[in-house]
Parts: C-alpha cells; sequence; structure tokens
C-alpha cells in the first residue's frame, strides 16, 4: 500500500509512484496589522507570523490578507486581515484603542498581536497570540497612560513597550534575514511612539506593505496597518501557481512570495 499523505492541501499518494513524490516547503505566513487608534491612540498591533515545514502535495490555497484601517474622517479602525497558506492561518493584528466624539468609543482588540489601549479612558492593551498558537504567533499590547500616552502595539517578537511598537521577529525563509510584523507607535504628549522593527509604523504613520505591521495611533487621522504576505520555499518546483507570486531561487529551494492571492500546486 503506498503512503497517504495529508498536509493541509489535497491528499496525494506518493512514496511508490514515480513522478508523485512530495516536497518539503517551509512557509511563512505573516497576516496583515491592525490599524491605530485616535485621541491619545493606541497602535495597531502586528498580524500574526507563523513559519514552520510540512511535507507538501496537491494544491494550497493562498490568502494574503489586507491591513486593517486607521482611524480618519470619521472611520473608526480595524483589525487586520488573516493570512492563509493550506491549512495555516496567521490572525490579522487588532487595532489600537480609540475615543471620539462622533463615532464612539473602542477598547483595543486581540489578534496575531494585539492593539494598543487608548491614553484616555480604554486604556488596556489587547491580547496577542489570539487564537492560540504553538509557537506563538504574536504578542500583546501595551497598556495606554491616562491623559500622558496611547499603548504601542504588540509585535511578533515582543509585547507593546509604553508608547512604542514592539518589535517584529526575523526569517531568513529567502535566503537573506527579514523582520516583519512589526507593532505601531502611539500618540503621546511631547512626542509620538516608534513603530516596531518589521514594518511597524510611528505615531500617524502606517505600518509597511507586506510585513504586517501595525498602524500607528495618533490624535487625529491614524496609521492604517501594513498587508501580510505569504513565502513558499520548496525543495522542488512548484507544478503551478496562481496569483503572479515571484520566483527566486536560494540554494537547491525554490522561492514562491506572494504578496496577493492565489494558489500553489506540488
Amino acid at each position: 500500500m503506498p503512503t497517504i499523505i495529508t498536509t493541509g492541501g489535497a491528499s496525494a499518494k506518493g512514496f511508490g509512484f514515480a513522478g508523485l513524490s512530495p516536497a518539503i516547503v517551509n512557509y511563512l505566513v505573516v497576516a496583515g496589522g491592525g490599524g491605530g487608534g485616535v485621541y491619545y491612540g493606541g497602535g495597531g498591533g502586528a498580524g500574526g507570523f507563523r513559519t514552520g515545514t510540512i511535507v507538501a502535495s496537491g494544491l494550497y490555497t493562498v490568502t494574503v490578507g489586507a491591513g486593517g484601517n486607521g482611524w480618519g474622517n470619521s472611520i473608526v479602525p480595524t483589525k487586520g486581515f488573516n493570512s492563509v497558506f493550506g491549512s495555516i492561518t496567521s490572525n490579522g493584528g487588532g487595532y489600537g484603542g480609540y475615543e471620539d466624539a462622533s463615532t464612539g468609543n473602542g477598547a483595543a482588540t486581540s489578534g496575531g498581536s494585539g492593539g494598543g489601549g487608548n491614553g484616555n479612558n480604554y486604556t488596556t492593551g489587547a491580547a496577542g497570540n489570539t487564537p492560540s498558537t504553538s509557537p506563538s504567533q504574536g504578542n500583546n499590547g501595551a497598556n495606554g497612560v491616562t491623559g500622558s500616552s496611547g499603548g504601542g502595539g504588540g509585535g511578533a517578537g515582543s509585547a507593546g513597550s509604553g508608547k512604542n511598537g514592539g518589535s517584529g521577529a526575523s526569517s531568513s525563509i529567502t535566503g537573506t534575514s527579514v523582520t516583519y510584523a512589526g507593532g505601531g507607535g502611539a500618540f503621546a504628549s511631547g512626542g509620538g511612539g516608534s513603530g516596531g522593527s518589521g514594518g511597524g509604523g510611528g505615531a500617524g504613520t502606517s505600518g509597511t506593505a507586506n510585513t504586517g505591521g501595525g498602524g500607528g495611533g495618533f490624535i487625529g487621522n491614524s496609521g492604517n496597518g501594513g498587508s501580510g504576505i505569504v513565502i513558499i520555499s520548496s525543495s522542488k518546483p512548484a507544478a503551478s501557481t496562481t496569483g503572479s507570486p515571484s520566483v527566486t531561487t536560494s540554494g537547491s529551494n525554490t522561492i514562491y512570495t506572494f504578496t496577493s492571492s492565489g494558489s500553489i500546486t506540488f
């Protein structure tokens, strides 16, 4: 009997059937970052960061999550959107806490990394690694300080710290070390917070596209979250792809970098 391999895509019969050998696949799945809040606004949390290795065979759907909206023109902030590779899902970053007379008020929300608290009434930072994964996909947002500053959004590498966004996490899946999923900085009296390494936006600044960085909170219009990314490093070339990923090589592996949604078949 051949071995049946199920890895989140289609099941495949391997080992014993010529031409159907599976691929060893390393993956990086980063979700979209959350938007920043307003009025001592908390920073947005980074998108979830998940990486690992699977034995892959068959078709896998790839979804690249968009960043969440920052507060602006009476638009309330939103969470980032999930990124997906087969059965692997990274959760969008939570938005920062906000307070606004025309749109109402909102506490920071949880996500891959949590949004930072507002620096007035909605001070509590939100939880990261939500839903829980092992290893953790992200960290908590920092609490705001009433009348002083919002809290920085959590990042994949560390929690938000005071008004500053948490640091991101690095990956060498492309052959070069790159940092992704930094938390957004918050608005603060006397100077805004900085975004975390890995694309987090500073106060009032959007997260960097295709990093999953959180948007920076502000007293007025705040930053949007950065979009996510999915990178797949395969021991053999894919049979086909959709979504127009860029294709490079690193050693003997073929690297597929998705900045928009599509699919890949091994």
